[in-house]
């Protein structure tokens, strides 16, 4: 990043992070009956300090562009998604830098549990890695994440769309929160609604929306001519409310993921997911197998949150992640008819 870049994320991230700290301070002389004045003077004193602390903090070139394009412009080689810049990305950007840093952060964080494996699939698939920010958007990153319209996992699917993507849902296993299932499908799901659209801003849409509303956005606004990023922007109006806002936060998040230290954020990224894979009988408890491979239960859940009764589906054998190097253990526990495998295959 240039000095520039650097002093615009630094100044960019003062201004969100100071606003509603003035915006309290102004409203507080609404209480104060009786005294006009102070209300003006208070307002001219804020006005002026922060005047002049910006003008300490200036630089000597020409006011950097708060709109981020020159960061973009330098940022786009490296990305494989185009990043359009707009008043509606910029909201979205000073949001995630003050009322939203939290929830940044927290992404930030977990990304690393699958951000990898998720873009592995993309890269496999020709399709933009910066994709795996949907699954930040989504979730958080959180294979046991539920809606108040129960969708489900990491990729927020509703069972008929999972079910038509092949995942399993039943009493025993909800492959929607089985993170690599679940990522299988969502990027095959992704990948056919660029196909049917032509563009990723309409496929991330129609993956939040649904594909008919924004077929329907689309022949509205210019006849069933898809096929452009910027076609997006043009029907943005016609979408629902939070589809509106579901691209900008795309955008934002992987401008801010690619320069989140000139931000200011220094976040520890947690380890990849790993495991064994180990085929177990039908009825066996996770509680059994966090016992064969001297680990704690909550391991096994965290490995294995598709397994939604906590125990393997009857009648048949079925796969069961441990952690890595435990599955001697396992198979030591259960016999020869046990069958290892060391990689999700």
């Amino acid at each position: 990043m240039s000095a520039a870049h650097i002093f615009e994320g630094a100044k960019r991230l003062f201004l969100a992070q100071s606003r509603p700290l003035i915006n309290k301070v102004l409203a507080l002389p609404t209480a104060i009956r009786g005294f006009p004045s102070f209300r003006v003077s208070l307002s001219l004193m804020v006005g002026f300090g922060l005047f002049g602390l910006l003008s300490l903090w200036s630089s000597p070139e020409p006011e950097p562009d708060l709109s981020m394009t020159p960061l973009v412009a330098e940022l786009a080689p490296s990305l494989s998604l185009p990043v359009s810049m707009n008043e509606r990305v910029n909201r979205w950007m000073e949001r995630y830098l003050s009322d939203q840093r939290p929830a940044f952060e927290r992404y930030l964080a977990r990304e690393g549990l699958y951000s990898e494996m998720i873009k592995e699939g993309l890269r496999a698939r020709g399709m933009p890695e910066e994709l795996f920010y949907l699954a930040a958007i989504e979730s958080g990153f959180s294979p046991g994440a539920t809606s108040r319209v129960s969708a489900s996992g990491m990729w927020q699917f509703m069972g008929p769309t999972a079910q038509q993507f092949g995942l399993q849902i039943d009493e025993y296993v909800d492959e929607r929160r089985d993170p690599v299932r679940a990522t299988e499908a969502a990027l095959d799901y992704l990948q056919a609604l660029h196909a049917q659209f032509g563009s990723w801003y309409l496929a991330a849409a129609a993956y939040n929306a649904g594909p008919g509303r924004v077929a329907r956005a689309v022949r509205a606004h210019s006849g069933d001519q898809a096929g452009e990023e910027e076609l997006y922007w043009e029907i943005i109006d016609l979408l629902p409310r939070e589809t509106r806002a579901y691209v900008p936060k795309m955008l934002a998040l992987i401008v801010l993921g690619q320069a989140a230290e000139d931000y200011g954020f220094e976040i520890e990224k947690a380890d990849p997911v790993e495991f064994d894979r180990v085929w177990v009988p039908g009825g066996t408890s996770l509680r059994w197998v966090a016992n064969s491979v001297e680990s704690p239960v909550s391991e096994l859940w965290d490995l294995n949150p598709h397994l939604i009764r906590g125990v393997t589906p009857p009648n048949a054998l079925f796969p069961v992640r441990i952690p890595p190097g435990t599955s001697p253990l396992l198979v030591a526990s259960g016999g020869s008819r046990w069958r290892t495998v060391s990689v999700d295959d």
